[in-house]
């Protein structure tokens, strides 16, 4: 049985309409009129248990939203929505003890005490024994790498440290579904690839199903096999990561190295070009025609070296938004 279950799951925002001036304000002080923003219409979709689902879309697609609901902080306006067999906005206790939702852009560690303070509320909150307090926040710091990091107050943390803090808080009741928006949100490099390989642990060690989203493509490669794609609300595509490109990206990357740099007007004639620097080209070949072209290439050029790959991830995702081609 699916441990997330979405059927036309819809959210729908009156605004009011204002008109300017003074007229316009006491007409919207006496008499309001409002219009209806759709920021989620009709998306059905179901995570299996144990699945590391990416959640894609753009600023404004409806991801955030969507994960709102999925969570029972807002009330959906159509449709329904079943998580560990409960319906979220109904907020049961059985529920929130078997679900968890990380924001990085919001923080619940307590700024100026210690982490291990915070870390003692939440257990609190959750009715959590004290051996297996201690047992959990043994395992979650080791996995974590926060040996000699909870003592300190969270305020002397670095990003990346408060990052994994708020992440042992979130995960110390061991959530069956974890809901992520965002986890590495300005973190750097060192830090992100921290907190996708503590992810990929504790999806591995607990069977813990999560619902990820991230700017950040490679949050998304290297955690998940399955993505789901929103675009303006509407569930657009749920499929394999590979899937993804061979959809929305008919095309392949070939990129050249060559002995002589090469015009741009004589390019076109090899493919799209997507970009030309010194000696190096970068074309992009419908994959129909790749054979033919780059047959071409080895033909009439003086090839140093030459891959063929499929392009970025983030390209693809980039140009569907673009282009509003879904």
């Amino acid at each position: 049985m699916p441990i997330i279950l979405v059927k036309d799951l819809s959210k729908v925002y009156p605004v009011a309409i204002k008109e300017p001036g003074l007229k316009g304000t006491m007409q919207h002080f006496f008499k309001r009129t409002y219009r209806n923003i759709k920021a989620v219409e009709g998306v059905s979709f179901s995570i299996e248990p144990g699945e590391v689902v990416g959640f894609l879309g753009a600023n404004g697609a409806g991801k955030t939203t969507t994960l709102k609901m999925l969570t029972g902080l807002i009330y959906p306006s159509g449709g329904t929505v079943t998580v560990c067999d409960r319906t979220p906005f109904r907020r049961e206790a059985a529920f929130l003890q078997r679900i968890t939702l990380v924001m990085g852009q919001k923080q619940q560690l307590i700024w100026d005490l210690p982490v291990l303070d915070s870390l003692r509320i939440n257990a609190a909150v959750y009715g959590i024994p004290d051996k297996e307090y201690r047992q959990r926040i043994g395992e979650l710091t080791e996995m974590l790498s926060l040996e000699g990091k909870l003592n300190q107050a969270v305020r002397k943390l670095s990003l990346g440290e408060r990052m994994k803090a708020e992440l042992m808080a979130a995960l110390l009741h061991q959530p069956e579904v974890l809901f992520l928006d965002e986890p590495t949100l300005g973190l750097d490099i060192n830090a992100q690839f921290s907190v996708r390989q503590f992810l990929r642990e504790y999806n591995e060690r607990y069977q813990a199903t999560v619902l990820l989203t991230s700017h950040y493509m490679a949050d998304i490669t290297a955690l998940c096999k399955r993505v789901l794609l929103i675009h303006e609300g509407q569930l657009v595509y749920d499929g394999s990561l590979d899937g993804l490109l061979d959809r929305f990206a008919p095309y392949r990357e070939v990129q050249v190295k060559l002995a002589e740099p090469l015009a741009k007007d004589s390019a076109f004639a090899y493919g799209e070009v997507e970009s030309i620097e010194g000696n190096s080209v970068r074309f992009l070949v419908k994959r129909e025609e790749l054979t033919a072209s780059v047959s071409k290439i080895l033909a009439q050029l003086e090839v140093i070296d030459l891959t063929v790959t499929d392009p970025p991830i983030e390209e693809v995702i980039g140009r569907v938004f673009r282009t509003g081609k879904v």
